[in-house]
């Protein structure tokens, strides 16, 4: 389904839950979002310079994303009985790109779970991305990918 042919930046996240509530699907609204100014390849060297850091929408949305998800994975852990480790942690990234002369997103989820089985944890970041309304909304519009790290 791609059709980006040259990605020109990708919005990353870091999603950790500091506590079991989140993991639960139960959020306290505190964001932590470190910013960036990326340039524009068709904007000319100097374009940025004197922009402060401000969020993407690719950043943006993958920041929603991975909250909803992290959520998502909580409480599909909480249905299978599953204590997820307390370093569990939820990567989203969006690329913006071109196919010729039209702007694409496409995405891709980590799910970090250090030291769980990873047939488990696959089962789980599955489960997780059937149930996460953004992943639902992306679903057949976006390339997306879902990937489990373990060690």
């Amino acid at each position: 389904m791609s059709n980006i042919q040259k990605v020109l930046l990708t919005g990353k996240t870091h999603t950790t839950s500091p506590d079991a509530r989140v993991l639960a699907g139960k959020h306290d609204g505190t964001v932590t979002m470190a910013l960036s100014a990326p340039g524009n390849p068709r904007a000319p060297a100097y374009a940025f310079d004197t922009v402060a850091p401000h969020p993407t929408a690719e950043q943006l949305f993958a920041g929603a994303w991975s909250a909803c998800y992290i959520a998502a994975v909580g409480i599909v852990a909480a249905e299978k009985q599953v204590t997820l480790p307390a370093d569990t942690a939820v990567e989203v990234e969006v690329d913006l790109g071109m196919g010729g002369a039209d702007y694409y997103i496409q995405g891709r989820i980590n799910l970090v779970v250090p030291g769980l089985d990873h047939a488990l944890a696959t089962e789980i970041a599955h489960a997780a991305d059937a149930i996460c309304p953004y992943s639902k909304a992306t679903r057949g519009n976006i390339d997306v990918t879902v990937n489990v790290t373990t060690a």
